[in-house]
């Protein structure tokens, strides 16, 4: 398998993208094996990869977050978080932690969050007074709830590679993303005492139940999905088409969509679905590669050789995934480590529900890690402040990330409360 691998990370060295790295390595290995009759077996093994009903969620579960979000949902949320915790002392940074959680059950992407909040957040802290380096790595960081809480497409594309229910897998992200938050949020207020950040005046009433009555609808939406799933409503794949129709209807009601603005939305979920399907279709060259040097059952003996002990395992997953976390988009880590990892997972006994968790949480929380996290990349461009001041104060933030992933990793019922609470669940 070396053949791959170098091929593999030398065109990621040279700037190609990951899936067209991760085609073209499978191919080249095929070739150096001298199994290169194999290569006509490809294109097969790229439409299976993408021919799955359940991904048909992907393009509208986002499609219904990009329709929210161009309808001026956005703007709505932070309004209503702070008509609810805004008066606090230095409110916005509590604003700022709950505004990423109320949008996490909308866009399902970390990097979207980051992107959207930050523009509106990061110079509205600044002006009451907070450090602009602290404000934009507590919206970069609050961002790793966006895939973790329902509807989260990492979790979606767990879901197809290891054949778990996905309903299941909305259900065990929800008390890891409630505990993020309320980590951060615990940590705003204990920065906001300790440095004297100022209090801004409380919402009249009428002002916090207009923004109450305005954002609400929108933030229904989570619970519409896991509900109608939990209840047998729908399927995963229409409850997707159903938070489109809700998007649309919740659009209409206050008059926020324009047919340019659902243009808009299409066209940016055409792209993102794209890309992710692209890079679905090329892995399956990378599996049936996998499967054909039984490559999974080979790392999985490796592992055991090393050591049996069945904590010293999953610390070795965690920090395996956290380092990839830093340099690969989550779904391009998922697609090319599952086939290998859920193997090791089934060998220490770990529950896939709580596995695909604690690995979804792994890469999310990877993309805010220095040297290389994406979400500092981004924050940073938006603040206009050196990336090692964003580093210096996101890392008791990632300290608190790194607490909840350690509690999702040794502790099943954190994760498999709810999930084994509705067992039927599909």
């Amino acid at each position: 398998m070396g053949g791959f691998f170098v091929t593999f990370l030398l065109l990621l060295a040279t700037g190609v993208p990951i899936a067209l790295a991760l085609g073209v390595g499978g191919t080249a290995y095929l070739f150096l094996s001298g199994n290169g009759g194999l290569v006509l077996a490809l294109p097969q093994r790229m439409m299976a990869g993408v021919d799955q009903f359940v991904l048909l969620t992907i393009p509208l579960f986002l499609l219904a977050g990009n329709l929210m979000n161009v309808g001026g949902v956005t703007d709505r949320i932070v309004h209503f978080a702070r008509a609810m915790v805004g008066h606090r002392r230095g409110g916005m940074s509590s604003v700022t932690v709950l505004s990423s959680g109320f949008f996490a059950g909308i866009s399902g992407s970390a990097t979207a969050e980051a992107s959207a909040l930050g523009s509106i957040l990061i110079p509205t802290m600044s002006k009451q007074g907070m450090p602009k380096a602290y404000a934009a790595a507590l919206v970069g960081v609050s961002s790793v709830m966006g895939p973790i809480i329902p509807p989260s497409i990492a979790m979606i594309i767990y879901g197809v590679l290891s054949g778990v229910s996905i309903g299941q897998l909305f259900l065990a992200g929800v008390v890891p993303g409630i505990a993020l938050c309320a980590g951060l949020l615990v940590y705003a207020s204990w920065r906001a005492r300790k440095e004297g950040f100022p209090i801004t005046e409380k919402m009249p009433w009428k002002d916090r139940l207009s923004a109450t009555r305005r954002t609400l609808p929108a933030l229904f939406l989570p619970l519409i999905i896991v509900v109608g799933i939990k209840g047998g409503v729908f399927t995963p794949t229409e409850a997707a088409a159903v938070a489109v129709a809700y998007a649309l209807l919740i659009g209409f009601l206050y008059r926020d969509l324009t047919p340019k603005h659902i243009w808009k939305a299409l066209i940016a979920s055409a792209l993102v679905s794209a890309s992710i399907l692209f890079i679905t279709s090329m892995a399956a060259i990378v599996s049936f590669v996998f499967t054909l040097e039984r490559v999974p059952q080979q790392i999985a003996s490796l592992v055991l050789s090393i050591t049996e002990n069945r904590y010293l395992i999953l610390i070795m997953l965690n920090l395996f995934l956290l380092v990839l976390g830093m340099f690969l988009e989550p779904i391009s880590i998922l697609i090319l480590t599952m086939p290998i990892l859920v193997k090791i997972a089934a060998i220490v006994q770990m529950d896939p529900v709580q596995f695909g968790a604690m690995a979804v949480l792994n890469v999310v929380i990877g993309l805010a890690t220095p040297p290389v996290g994406i979400l500092l990349f981004i924050v940073s461009a938006t603040s206009g402040e050196p990336l090692i001041k964003v580093i210096r104060q996101a890392l008791p933030l990632i300290g608190i990330c790194l607490v909840v992933l350690a509690i999702v990793t040794f502790v099943p019922q954190f994760t498999l409360f709810l999930p084994h609470s509705f067992t039927d669940i599909r």
